[in-house]
């Protein structure tokens, strides 16, 4: 905990605009300053270049500890120029603390639940995204898989130092690209059997190594990792996964948020937001539905058709409908919460210009190998309408120190399709918090129903506590959590004052696991419900002390929280 002494007398966060890691800790710092029965502030690790990576704990303390509560994990900005990621997470944020005693929603809550929101897994990437002159790199700014720089081919960067990086257009007879007839700035395909035109060669904006004057290549950046390939589940070596790094959670960011999941088994499922697509993905990235026990997926399909109907977006399986390639799949990634701890796992891809736009075929992965010229034109006419032409540059002249007479223009993608437009920004971003805060009202709860006794004789009592999961998913959250033995199941502790002894019972008893309201049928269905009371269990001791003696009960599960009881023998 840091920052300043007294909270701010009024505080309002812009969202037009993105902010730098000392200005976004502060603001942190005074949210945690302003509300502090809601907020605490704490650093889970240090990034490659030694910055705090911040987690806030989001729940009202005056009902009781985060940990006493199921949890929900939100985080962000794990690739580095994904900024609007790391807006979404703190409009989250801004938003519970906002409306906490104004919404019965958000108060019940964060009454009875926690958040753990991590705004900015990677501080060090985002922070050269925002550079006066940007660096853009897919995540981590650690050099990998070797620290060396290319000795040929082309590094893509501002080259004329306008603080952007567009597309450097030169005149080829085999080009692949041409002039649009009707909107000239826009270059569209060659058609494959065409002939006789003037057409170009397209390479990234940057600056060229060791060039012949005939051939070159478009290096891969010296810091090559990506953070959301470095987690456990399903991790692959370089050979099968560029960016993986060199063994599961080698990376200090991803280490951290590792240690930090692993370390408070209250959390019951969590989201992580990217850009863009405008979708959300669940697992598995690697593996068929087929695979998935058909109760987590039809959680997941609940879920989707909820974050539909709140967001907008589309909810769809990465593995059957968001490859990069046919043929290869996505691993290392956070699917590993679900992968390993069986915890319902989202991936929220922030904005979609192609929408935007008003292209209504979009095939999300697919669209980008392939799509009609037509698609283009609307993307453009949306640029100059919506974004007053700044999402397109149209091409001008430019002396490259290697390469003579070009030209650079093109598509801004930072502007346009990386993240939001700054003006749209606040809108794209206010869809998800009411997604998110109905994902961890669905978690299991546990709720004490009574805690009494009754006397069986001269100082001799039993006692009885009775509890029941009032959430909607059972206590173990997920049949891939079963069968990968992450829930304990339920607790139950008696303790007893001196003088007092327990004549049946034990101090510490299992009683297994809580259903929730998930997976029941319908009331025409031709099945019975055989277990109608599987969400309560009761717990019982005898105890021989004197009358007036009072014990303790706890009774707890890791996931669905901790009830408390003080029994008076009378």
């Amino acid at each position: 905990h840091c920052g300043p002494r007294a909270p701010p007398a009024t505080m309002t966060i812009q969202y037009d605009r993105y902010y730098r890691y000392a200005e976004f800790t502060a603001i942190l710092q005074q949210l945690v300053l302003a509300h502090p029965r809601l907020l605490s502030m704490e650093s889970i690790g240090t990034s490659h270049e030694g910055r705090d990576i911040w987690v806030l704990t989001v729940t009202n303390q005056d009902t009781g500890a985060a940990t006493d509560k199921p949890a929900y994990w939100v985080d962000a900005n794990i690739h580095a120029s994904e900024l609007a990621s790391g807006a979404a997470a703190l409009y989250l944020i801004d938003m519970l603390t906002r409306e906490y005693g104004q919404r019965e929603d958000v108060t019940r809550c964060l009454d009875t639940r926690a958040f753990y929101v991590c705004p900015r897994i990677n501080p060090d990437g985002a922070e050269w995204a925002m550079r006066d002159t940007p660096r853009i790199i897919r995540s981590s700014t650690r050099p990998y898989p070797y620290d060396e720089d290319a000795v040929d081919g082309l590094d893509m960067e501002d080259v004329d130092g306008d603080g952007r990086i567009l597309s450097m257009r030169i005149p080829d007879p085999n080009g692949n690209w041409k002039c649009h007839p009707d909107q000239p700035r826009l270059m569209v395909a060659r058609e494959p059997t065409e002939a006789g035109g003037k057409y170009y060669r397209i390479l990234p904006e940057g600056r060229v190594r060791d060039y012949d004057g005939f051939m070159l290549k478009v290096n891969r950046d010296r810091e090559g990792l990506d953070l959301n390939r470095n987690f456990p589940g399903q991790w692959r070596q370089e050979f099968e996964q560029m960016g993986a790094g060199p063994y599961p959670t080698s990376e200090p960011e991803v280490r951290a948020v590792v240690h930090f999941i692993t370390h408070h088994t209250n959390i019951t499922g969590g989201v992580t937001f990217h850009t863009w697509s405008g979708v959300l993905l669940r697992p598995f990235s690697g593996r068929s539905d087929d695979e998935m026990p058909a109760e987590d997926l039809w959680v997941y399909k609940a879920q989707g058709d909820k974050g539909t109907a709140i967001t907008g977006y589309p909810a769809i399986s990465t593995f059957h409908e968001f490859r990069y390639h046919p043929k290869d799949v996505t691993t290392g990634g956070f699917d590993w919460i679900y992968e390993h701890l069986g915890l319902y796992k989202w991936t929220v891809e922030i904005w979609c210009p192609m929408r935007e736009a008003g292209i209504t075929d979009y095939k999300f992965i697919d669209w980008f190998r392939e799509h009609p010229v037509e698609d283009d034109l609307k993307l453009l006419a949306w640029s100059d309408n919506a974004l007053q032409g700044k999402g397109h540059v149209a091409w001008y002249p430019f002396q490259h120190p290697q390469l003579g007479a070009i030209e650079i223009g093109g598509w801004d993608k930072i502007h346009a399709f990386r993240n939001p437009p700054l003006h749209l920004l606040e809108k794209e971003i206010a869809r998800f918090p009411d997604w998110l805060l109905w994902n961890a009202l669905t978690s299991p709860k546990l709720e004490l129903v009574f805690a009494r006794c009754e006397s069986l004789g001269p100082d001799t009592w039993r006692i009885d506590v009775g509890v029941q999961n009032t959430g909607h998913l059972p206590s173990y959250v997920s049949k891939r959590a079963l069968e990968r033995k992450q829930s304990r199941g339920l607790i139950g502790e008696i303790t007893l004052p001196e003088g007092a002894t327990l004549v049946s019972g034990q101090l510490r008893t299992h009683a297994g696991e809580l259903e929730g309201r998930a997976y029941k049928h319908t009331l025409v269905s031709f099945w019975t419900d055989n277990t109608p009371m599987a969400d309560r269990a009761k717990l019982q001791w005898v105890v021989r002390a004197t009358a007036g003696t009072t014990v303790q009960v706890v009774v707890r599960h890791e996931k669905a929280g901790t009830v408390r009881a003080s029994v008076t023998l009378q």
